[in-house]
């Protein structure tokens, strides 16, 4: 159970008291009250009897949810996320998510890889996974967004990650997909965008290298931050090892934020995120 709601005293008894009384019991919880935003934030893993139906558990949690106005969800341990990941042609984030993925470290279900190129088309399928090619261009970008709407809807994806997908999304997709659409990106920006960030940073001599996870939002790169990590680097690097040691990085930070998502460790908080680890 995740949940959001004022904070006010007696959420965190009235949860325990209706799981107990249903004869749940509580293996793992997590809470926070941000003082800020006068909120409340809690996640709780639970174990049900067995002559108890998920309907059942739902019913028991619903006289509380009114009580405190709660924003809450219901979710199966044992659910595999079904997931789409997009790539463009930078392999690395895509090849580490199939590896956790074919090691059962990362229990998802990978309904297709969607690319705007050819490039991971024999990985993919090596792996015995669809291979969807949409190519993308000034022209076709929302003939081409319409089709990865389709293939959403034909696979009912409850999650896209992209996987150094190198093309924007459209605000209409991200504001429907918020909160189901995962991004990573160098840690460079906004200092150093464009063409080639590693070989401008490695020009004004940065001493960190790095990567941000973050849901996608209408706002470019902005969206509220699920997983970072930095990394230091020295003079003596050259701009191939800086772009090795950024893409290391950024394999390993989108794990754990895909990873972090479908445990449901991850609850947003306005611009920001509450992570229960």
């Amino acid at each position: 159970m995740t949940l959001t709601c004022k904070d006010s005293p007696g959420i965190v008894a009235g949860v325990a008291g209706a799981l107990a009384a249903s004869g749940c019991n509580i293996e793992e919880s997590s809470q926070f009250g941000d003082p800020d935003a006068d909120c409340f934030f809690m996640r709780v893993r639970f174990c049900a009897p067995k002559r108890l139906t998920r309907e059942d558990v739902y019913g028991a949690l619903v006289p509380l949810a009114k009580r405190f106005a709660m924003k809450w969800q219901l979710h199966d341990v044992g659910h595999r996320t079904r997931t789409i990941i997009m790539v463009s042609k930078f392999d690395h984030c895509l090849t580490d998510l199939l590896y956790r993925w074919r090691a059962g470290s990362l229990p998802i279900d990978i309904t297709r890889v969607v690319s705007n190129h050819e490039n991971c088309r024999v990985a993919v399928e090596h792996e015995g996974l669809k291979f969807s090619h949409v190519p993308v261009s000034a022209k076709t970008k929302m003939a081409a967004e319409k089709k990865l709407r389709a293939m959403i809807g034909k696979d009912d994806a409850e999650l896209v990650v992209l996987a150094r997908y190198m093309q924007i999304l459209s605000n209409g997709l991200a504001e429907d997909m918020f909160g189901r659409v995962i991004n990573i990106h160098h840690s460079f920006l906004p200092s150093f965008k464009g063409a080639n960030p590693y070989r401008q940073a490695h020009a004004r001599g940065v001493k960190l290298t790095g990567a941000t996870a973050h849901y996608v939002t209408p706002d470019l790169d902005e969206g509220p931050i699920i997983e970072q990590e930095i990394e230091r680097v020295h003079h003596a690097m050259s701009v191939s090892d800086l772009i090795a040691a950024g893409r290391d990085v950024e394999r390993r930070v989108l794990a754990r934020a895909v990873k972090d998502h479908i445990e449901h460790r991850v609850l947003v908080n306005g611009q920001k995120t509450v992570i229960f680890r």
